[in-house]
């Protein structure tokens, strides 16, 4: 399991938060060649941040950042319907998976196989939310079947892997150089 200092959360939420803001979309940011964060960032809060309320945070930041970018920002609104509420269980999804993590984590390459496991399951489950939510609540597809479900589900779903894994991999780099670094540091105190 992994405990860090408040200030140590602080500041990865603080970070976590910028990811969200600069990747949502074509909102704010001119880095729009980088797969959006979300996804990914609700699993790293999950893993690294201990307060409960940081979850509702990142939700209103992400819903802030959605109504500003249509109220203001000439994004198309067509993703907003009634199944917008289907994003809450998908991102717990990921958060709970990230909580789960933290309690099976440990700095060697054991804790590999139960990140990849709960990544890839929590993706799974997270698009089926978010997607199937989308697809079959949203009112923007006539007739809606599993079938097409199925064929929608293969052609998008490996799109949110690739950015859930550029993030993760990117956040594991970053999180090994650290751990290192301060290991280095004790050794020499």
């Amino acid at each position: 399991m992994l405990t860090l200092s408040k200030t140590h959360q602080i500041i990865i939420g603080v970070a976590l938060a910028a990811l969200v803001f600069v990747t949502r979309g074509d909102h704010f940011s001119s880095l729009n060649n980088l797969p959006a964060a979300s996804l990914s960032v609700f699993f790293l809060a999950g893993f690294y941040l201990r307060p409960s309320w940081f979850f509702p945070a990142l939700l209103a930041l992400c819903f802030g950042i959605d109504f500003y970018a249509i109220t203001k920002g000439g994004v198309s609104s067509f993703c907003v319907t009634p199944s917008y509420g289907f994003l809450l269980p998908a991102y717990g999804t990921l958060w709970l998976a990230g909580r789960w993590f933290n309690n099976q984590y440990s700095f060697s390459g054991k804790a590999l196989l139960p990140l990849v496991g709960s990544v890839a399951v929590a993706a799974f489950v997270s698009e089926l939310l978010s997607s199937g939510g989308f697809y079959f609540f949203g009112g923007r597809f006539a007739d809606p079947t599993f079938a097409v479900f199925g064929e929608r589900l293969m052609k998008y779903f490996p799109q949110q892997l690739d950015g859930i894994g550029f993030w993760l991999v990117t956040a594991l780099v970053v999180h090994v150089v650290f751990t290192l670094a301060n290991r280095v540091n004790r050794a020499k105190a």
